[in-house]
């Protein structure tokens, strides 16, 4: 499938939860998530169908997200459902890693080809202050558990935070030296009850990058504020609750539960025509459905 801007769309990120078992500044809100009932999340036979019909359109990557998607109950036989379906290639999850010592074995026999694990910093001190109180020695643990269980090759996510962990962007840097893994720093991206916080604690990915010395061969960055990568998106979102997100920074979303097949096959390509040109950051489209703001854990990043 192409969207009306002629971007072929083959990846999708499919949130299986909006729970986590940390509470991150940049993402949770100050108060809390308020935890949706049972039944307003997605069913693991609802993920498979709507995995299902996105394949038969010409998606061929999935990305499994939450939340944590670790903690959702099931996660394994998700994997295993959405792996064995006719044209998908690759299915990839992105967690903390604190619970992948005891699941990434059970993980990469049911399907999954690698993991995304984001880490902020390597100082415990500062990952638990940034994470809510996170363990780091869990994250670096499930770090050589995946290594062990052949998801790799691993990406490290770091976001970026001005006055938060500019210190620990060299020791970040220097997890790429192991072979199976790849360092990424995340410029701070200004989404919804985290806007402002965001605002003033954004640092540029150049000024990261200024402050790695010597090799930075398996060193990326994600620049979508400073350099947007729209015209090469290829990718649509799922939420936990059931709605297509065109645009990660567009609050336009379209129902697809409860459909049809023939009809949530028509959801997706309608989603896929109206996903946008660029970013609309502080916009929506009036169109099909405007959602109030979601924060980061509610769209699955």
């Amino acid at each position: 499938m192409k969207d009306s801007y002629g971007r072929t769309i083959d990846y999708l990120r499919f949130s299986v939860t909006d729970l986590c078992n940390l509470h991150c500044l940049y993402c949770m809100p100050k108060n809390g998530v308020k935890k949706k009932r049972h039944e307003d999340i997605l069913r693991i036979e609802e993920i498979e169908t709507i995995a299902r019909a996105a394949a038969s359109l010409g998606i061929s990557k999935i990305r499994i997200t939450g939340g944590e998607p670790l903690v959702r109950k099931g996660i394994e036989e998700i994997v295993r459902r959405v792996s064995a379906l006719p044209g998908i290639q690759e299915v990839c999850l992105t967690t903390n890693g604190h619970f992948l010592q005891e699941k990434a074995e059970a993980l990469a026999e049911a399907g999954l080809s690698r993991v995304n694990i984001s880490l902020d910093a390597l100082d415990a001190s500062v990952y638990a202050k940034i994470t809510g109180g996170g363990d780091l020695f869990k994250a670096l643990s499930g770090i050589e558990a995946a290594i062990q269980a052949g998801l790799t090759p691993i990406k490290i996510n770091c976001v970026l935070m001005k006055g938060v962990n500019e210190g620990e962007i060299e020791r970040l840097a220097g997890l790429s030296e192991h072979a199976e893994v790849e360092v990424r720093f995340l410029e701070l991206m200004p989404i919804a009850t985290t806007s402002t916080w965001s605002q003033d604690h954004f640092l540029t990915a150049n000024e990261a990058i200024s402050k790695v010395p010597g090799n930075r061969a398996s060193i990326d960055t994600i620049e979508p504020i400073s350099h947007s990568f729209c015209s090469q998106c290829n990718r649509i979102r799922v939420t936990a609750d059931g709605w297509l997100r065109p645009c990660l920074h567009s609050e336009t979303e379209i129902l697809l539960r409860g459909l049809s097949y023939d009809k949530l096959l028509e959801a997706l390509k309608m989603g896929i025509r109206l996903k946008p040109q660029k970013h609309l950051l502080n916009r929506a489209l009036p169109l099909i459905h405007t959602q109030d703001s979601r924060p980061m854990y509610a769209i699955g990043g």
